[in-house]
């Protein structure tokens, strides 16, 4: 880490643990280990909200599974902290795994109240299990034991900002690596997820049951900090508070947490006292003003966009002046703080400063880390495709039937494809172009016939089983994962040649750092490849509609596969991309690669492909090489829309 960002990262750490030194107060202390051990939480819940997309309503119930563990444990068995912590980790993901299980079945507004019904039949079953939980009598503890004597409040605080700062290490290494790579990569695209060999299913269960262990964590933590735990304090309250947390915090950030974590445990104590509140209420409305007038100054914004934020805040500091009391109307200034940021910073506070500062004083671009492009030779960047003798063909489609209802949109089609070949797939809108590669690619299963890759069949298996076998796809619309740079798109691709695992990422242990250095190498000598390595920090949403697609197949390139199949390429493209993705497909084939290639522009089509297979119908009604097909009065009927001269 470079040292302009160390020091105030040195800095912050110095001043968190000074801080019960400063304010020797053990009301704010215990509030300080309070908003430590949410922020433990939402590091969690932001895997599975921010980085997987899901929206997981059950994570109050994980943090009771974590309390109750440790308090269960220190109630009955006397077992000491360091004990009970790691099995309260333990036990709550192994929850957090039975969570994932509805989270794979559906997803949305279903997804949301699966996992309230699941935490609420936690918040049951801890009041129910009376024997194990003393059910509404709750359960005391005491502060962890030091060196023999019960940790005093400012001693808490210390465990509990180590233990927010090794959790802060922790979920940082975990979202850098392939793992968080791959929970991006899940939200952003799961079709294009599973195509890239990485598991919908597998990762969906890893983001919830890592989430669920820091869960656990907090809630151990929790447990001992209040000293008494009863069913009701693990409500649906407190899991939209966490969901609030993140949303206002700001999501994919761990600053996002900090502060989320922050505003759900002060914001009601702000609300029971009318003279802080006013403080607040007026420093914001002067904050806004003023940032506001700077946006327009600026050209960043105008009058009618900043206007409601402007007169929304100087209203709540007017409003605040004008209260006596504040108790009676705490609910509604509560409700409409959170509606106020929730509409208007869907970024979040951290997503809103930051695209304010970029828009004040221009991206910063940040160099690449531990790779950098240089000129060194990447021409062996793509492996070579294993071209021994292994038959006549490497791909062998043996009367597929694709039915959907009375629709037969492939009937009985045979194909097969030569090795280290181009071979074009064309046919008119709806002939059954795409199906015949979602049939390829696992999306769809046949209703009927058989796929031989190697001379294994492929029917049957999913989408990564088949990826990692050694086909790889791009799309007909393009499936990026649009929030991440073009480097992180194609790492996702190389997601297939990292062996370590959880624990290995957490301490970064050699092999992770080797596989990480190695990948980034191999990853910027794709975008190399493909032109595209003065943009590798980029957002995939960001570029240009040509560099998009060939972002896309630098990214199934990284598969390494023996057969690639190209959707559509040149859809959309102008001449000069048409040129380049040409240039492209004959480096690809020279590699040794064979290509499947979907076209509608028949000069790409006709300049490229070694064989032509042509459907219509579902059905294929000729094949073979250019000038067969440039002349086969079939051909010239279905597609090309006149007769033959």
């Amino acid at each position: 880490m470079k040292i302009n960002k160390l020091i105030p990262l040195l800095l912050a750490v110095v001043a968190l643990l000074c801080f019960p030194l400063v304010l020797d107060n053990p009301y704010y202390i215990h509030l300080a280990s309070t908003i430590l051990i949410y922020i433990i939480l939402l590091f969690g819940l932001d895997i599975v909200v921010g980085y997987t997309g899901q929206v997981s309503l059950g994570h109050a119930g994980l943090f009771g599974v974590g309390s109750y563990t440790a308090g269960v444990l220190f109630f009955h068995l006397g077992l000491p902290f360091y004990v009970t912590v790691p099995a309260a980790i333990v036990v709550t993901a192994i929850f957090g795994g039975l969570l994932a299980l509805p989270a794979l079945k559906v997803i949305g507004p279903y997804l949301a109240m699966v996992t309230l019904a699941f935490g609420t039949i936690l918040q049951i079953l801890i009041n129910e299990m009376s024997f194990l939980t003393e059910g509404p009598l709750g359960i005391k503890l005491t502060k962890p034991m030091i060196f023999g004597h019960e940790a005093s409040e400012k001693e808490f605080f210390w465990i509990a900002a180590l233990a927010m700062l090794l959790a802060l290490v922790v979920v940082h290494r975990i979202l850098k690596s392939q793992l968080g790579r791959a929970f991006e990569a899940l939200r952003d695209s799961p079709v294009a997820c599973d195509c890239m060999g990485v598991s919908v299913y597998r990762f969906k269960v890893y983001a919830f049951v890592i989430s669920a262990g820091f869960a656990g964590f907090a809630g151990a933590l929790y447990s001992y900090s209040e000293k008494y735990i009863s069913p009701n304090t693990y409500n649906n309250e407190l899991t939209i508070l966490f969901l609030l947390g993140i949303i206002m915090g700001g999501r994919k950030s761990r600053l996002g947490a900090i502060l989320g974590a922050t505003i759900i445990v002060l914001l009601p104590k702000l609300l029971d006292d009318i003279g802080l509140f006013r403080i607040v209420s007026i420093t914001l409305a002067t904050l806004v003003t003023l940032g506001s007038i700077l946006a327009i100054s600026k050209g960043i914004t105008n009058l009618k966009k900043v206007s409601i934020p402007v007169l929304g805040t100087v209203a709540l500091a007017l409003f605040s002046l004008w209260l006596d009391n504040i108790t009676d109307w705490r609910l509604s200034i509560f409700g409409v703080m959170i509606l106020l940021v929730v509409y208007y910073l869907q970024d979040g506070i951290v997503g809103f400063f930051r695209n304010f500062y970029i828009s004040l004083f221009g991206k910063k671009v940040e160099a690449i880390t531990e790779s950098v492009i240089t000129n060194e030779n990447y021409d062996n960047i793509i492996s070579q495709a294993d071209t021994a003798d292994k038959g006549p063909n490497i791909l062998n489609i043996e009367s597929i039937l694709m039915q959907f209802g009375g629709l037969k949109a492939l009937n009985l089609v045979d194909i097969s494809i030569k090795r280290g070949t181009v071979h074009g797939l064309i046919g008119p809108n709806g002939s059954g172009k795409s199906t015949m590669m979602n049939v390829l690619t696992g999306i769809y299963i046949p209703t009927a016939g058989d796929v031989k890759f190697e001379n294994q069949s492929v029917v049957g298996k999913t989408s990564s089983e088949i990826a990692l076998s050694g086909i790889a796809r791009t799309f007909q619309n393009v499936q990026l994962f649009g929030e991440m740079t073009a480097l992180e798109n194609i790492l996702v691709g190389l997601h297939h040649s990292f062996e370590s695992n959880l624990f290995e990422v957490s301490l970064h242990l050699p092999r992770y750092l080797r596989e990480e250095s190695s990948a980034r190498h191999r990853a910027l000598g794709l975008l190399k490849f493909v032109g595209l390595e003065s943009l590798a920090n980029e957002e995939a949403r960001n570029l240009p509609y040509g560099k998009q697609r060939m972002l896309e197949i630098a990214r199934a390139l990284a598969l390494d596969p023996n057969l690639l199949l190209l959707d559509e390429p040149a859809a959309g493209l102008t001449a000069p991309d048409i040129k380049e993705l040409l240039t492209v497909i004959r480096k690809i084939r020279d590699h040794g690669i064979t290509i499947i290639l979907i076209e509608h522009h028949m000069d790409v089509v006709m300049s490229v492909c070694d064989k032509i297979s042509v459907l219509d119908f579902g059905e294929k009604i000729a094949e073979g090489v250019a000038s067969e097909i440039q002349s086969n009065a079939k051909v010239i009927e279905a597609y090309l829309g006149g007769s033959p001269a």
